[in-house]
């Protein structure tokens, strides 16, 4: 998957931002409610190796769903347990659908 530069979320836009690395150890990414971006990184902040495209694709989805949830005041919106497992799944409908 190609990630995208900017997408809507309730009419407003946010803009993704790739970086090498994310400034926090194990990070990799983040949303910014506020400034509304996304951010990913490309690379291990921990090891230097750079990430798989599926690890960044899985990583956009995982933010995403953060924000989606946030947007929609959900309890959830920062249960990493439940967003991970939300967006592996969305990451694979994603990238195995035939069209």
């Amino acid at each position: 998957m190609q990630t995208p530069k900017k997408f809507k979320l309730s009419n407003k836009t946010f803009t993704v931002r790739m970086v090498d690395k994310m400034p926090y150890p194990g990070h990799m990414g983040e949303v910014d409610h506020t400034k509304r971006v996304v951010t990913i990184a490309t690379q291990s902040n921990l090891t230097g190796r750079s990430f798989k495209t599926e690890e960044v694709s899985d990583t956009f989805w995982h933010e995403v769903t953060h924000a989606i949830l946030h947007d929609m005041n959900h309890t959830l919106w920062n249960n990493e347990k439940f967003v991970t497992r939300f967006a592996n799944r969305l990451n694979e409908i994603v990238n195995t659908a035939e069209l």
